[in-house]
């Protein structure tokens, strides 16, 4: 996401290893304390939280804030089993494909409610289904149904809707429904994961707008207040049937402005988890939180993305941001601005994705001044010799935009500046409005474990995810022949054959992979999990009485 930050896929054995024992020497004392005490079922968690761009529906968050609160208050078919990524099933009791994978049949679990009371039926899923997917609505994630017959009746790429519903949708019975698509998708059950098929209840449909602000969902948590800008209060449900009941009361989801406050509210444990500690305290904050110090990998790759859409990168040769690309050195700038918190980009693909294949662009992704030069003089020059790279100013990411730049300046001559905007917010929405000038910071998280995610669902020429302008029919087909392959290993293959026409066509230039640099304050007993998205798994985290 991201980018978008959505599944909860957990993580693999050998991150958790490494998130169990990651530790700084020194700290507060107090900090060696953490798995002394009891836990408090009603004790309320405090986390970082940016304000979410878009109303809190299913099918409206395409970005880690919203996302963040959503997967609180939905719980959705499938989760994935932790440390193997096997599917898990949560509000399905089961999903199962025909023999091609080009129509699935759900069942649900019965007696589940929503936090109103009301049951959670299959006509729930489909109705919230064919809602999300209706172009009158302009949901931001629309595009995850177009594999679902019937899409085009609800959303033509011109005009109004046809109809009001998808006829691959058919509720069989309150528990039952069944999903026809346009073509087999060998993996579609993992994509049911993510947040955009939640089930809505029949309430929704006549208030949309008010249920974005106060909505009510199925999941761990039932929504509070929303007092915008500031804070989201979400609370334990105690009518939930799913697998994972909250192990707390609830979570205050604060708004910070900058990484420094948010880092400053944590050493003083007014808040009990961050997303990601200041630049400038990558050196010292595992020295400054002892043990409540967090660092480890998750599935996750940092981008610069051209705008396609713009006069000056329309028709730009890919020998350009092949070029513009060997001229960061991500060696560097990993070990010395990042303190060694990230992992140099070497594919399209994060690690702990299946599909991820360690090298997969090749010399792309290499320092190299020489060589960057020569491309790019190849390609007919950067257009007007310059760059600007847009980024969120309410995260740290000013300091590595500063060095990419002065190593794309100093490798090749071509100018290179940071383009500010206030909040994530402000940048999501410079996006979707296509007024990026040059470039823009994209980070995009796993939603679920298949290396399609990072591919078809980020450069696909319809996907939500794509905000740059990127199109290639060559990679649409490529990525539709690998859905119906006959089953995920085939579909994983084929997605790595179409990564390479990717790194032939340079879409974005992948920067490195993250890693989750953060901590927990004192009243935190043990150490929060996290899931393979880069988020504590809200429900899991324990709250010292």
């Amino acid at each position: 996401m991201r980018g978008a930050k959505s599944a909860k896929w957990v993580a693999i054995a050998a991150v958790v290893t490494m998130a169990a024992t990651a530790c700084g020497g020194g700290g507060d004392s107090a900090s060696d304390d953490m798995d002394k005490g009891k836990a408090d079922p009603n004790g309320i968690v405090t986390a970082q939280l940016s304000e979410p761009q878009n109303p809190l529906q299913p099918a409206n968050a395409k970005e880690s804030q919203g996302s963040r609160v959503l997967r609180t208050i939905f719980a959705g078919l499938v989760d994935y089993e932790p440390g193997t990524g096997k599917l898990e099933y949560v509000n399905a009791e089961s999903v199962t494909p025909n023999d091609d994978s080009s129509e699935w049949t759900v069942k649900l679990k019965p007696g589940w409610k929503f936090h109103d009371g009301t049951p959670v039926t299959a006509k729930s899923y489909v109705d919230s289904w064919n809602w999300s997917a209706n172009i009158a609505n302009n949901q931001t994630n629309s595009s995850w149904f177009a594999d679902i017959v019937g899409f085009d009746d609800v959303h033509p790429e011109k005009g109004k809707a046809k109809k009001d519903a998808m006829s691959g949708l058919k509720v069989v019975d309150d528990n039952t429904f069944t999903i026809k698509l346009t073509s087999p998708v060998s993996y579609f059950a993992y994509k049911l994961g993510y947040d955009v098929w939640a089930p809505l209840p029949e309430k929704f449909f006549s208030d949309p707008k008010g249920y974005g602000e106060k909505p009510v969902g199925n999941g761990p948590y039932k929504f509070e207040s929303w007092e915008h800008n500031k804070l989201i209060k979400v609370r334990k449900f105690a009518g939930y049937k799913g697998p994972n009941k909250a192990q707390n009361g609830g979570i205050d989801f604060k708004n910070y402005t900058t990484a420094d406050a948010a880092y400053s509210d944590l050493r003083s444990n007014n808040v009990d988890w961050i997303e990601q500690v200041p630049t400038t305290a990558l050196k010292t904050y595992k020295q400054d939180l002892g043990n409540r110090a967090i660092d480890q990998a998750y599935s996750a790759v940092q981008s610069i993305v051209p705008a396609f859409y713009s006069k000056s990168w329309k028709d730009v040769d890919p020998k350009v941001i092949q070029g513009l690309s060997q001229a960061i050195d991500r060696d560097t700038i990993t070990k010395t601005v990042l303190q060694g918190t990230r992992q140099p980009a070497d594919s399209y693909v994060a690690p702990g994705v299946l599909g991820y294949k360690k090298g997969a662009l090749g010399d792309i992704t290499k320092y190299d001044p020489a060589a960057a030069k020569k491309l790019i003089k190849e390609g007919g020059g950067v257009p007007g010799n310059k760059i600007q790279i847009q980024y969120n100013a309410d995260q740290d990411h000013k300091p590595w935009v500063d060095a990419v730049c002065n190593s794309i300046r100093q490798a090749t001559g071509v100018e290179c500046t940071g383009d500010p905007k206030p909040t994530f917010q402000a940048d999501l929405d410079a996006r979707d409005a296509h007024k990026v000038k040059s470039m823009y910071r994209g980070g995009w998280v796993l939603d679920y474990p298949v290396n399609s995610n990072f591919m078809r669902d980020l450069y696909g020429s319809k996907a939500a995810g794509n905000t740059s302008g990127y199109a290639n029919k060559e990679f649409d087909a490529l990525s539709t022949e690998a859905d119906k392959a006959s089953s995920v290993d085939e579909t994983v293959k084929k997605y790595q054959e179409a990564e390479q026409l990717l790194a032939k066509d340079m879409p974005a230039i992948p920067l490195w992979f993250y890693k989750v640099n953060s901590g927990q304050s004192t009243k935190i007993l043990g150490k929060i999990p996290y899931g393979q998205d880069g988020d504590p798994i809200f429900d899991q985290v324990k709250v010292k009485k």
